[in-house]
């Protein structure tokens, strides 16, 4: 499956920056060991349930330790039996882009 998810505390800085609490959240995602990306507004894990699930409840857990509120958006493709999508998906958009 993949996971795509945004997490971020109430509040991080005075002027709303989040990206220091967003790295801490990256960096349990890296640390995890799964497939994983992040771009500007998510962070995508490749995994199974158990696993994905594991990781985003210690994100959580992390930033809810240093905020009284914590905001979480999920989006998930559940495919089972499929691995390697992280790459896989993004490929076959591009092949069918330079087809035309």
């Amino acid at each position: 499956m993949l996971v795509a998810f945004s997490i971020a505390p109430s509040a991080e800085d005075p002027e709303g920056g989040v990206s220091e609490a967003v790295a801490r959240a990256v960096g349990i995602v890296r640390a995890s060991g799964l497939p994983n990306r992040t771009d500007a507004m998510f962070t995508t894990l490749e995994g199974e349930w158990d696993e994905c699930m594991a990781v985003i409840k210690e994100c959580v857990d992390t930033l809810a330790a240093e905020s009284p509120r914590v905001s979480l958006v999920l989006k998930a493709d559940i495919r089972p039996g499929w691995t390697g999508q992280l790459q896989a998906k993004v490929e076959r958009v591009e092949r069918h882009l330079a087809e035309g």
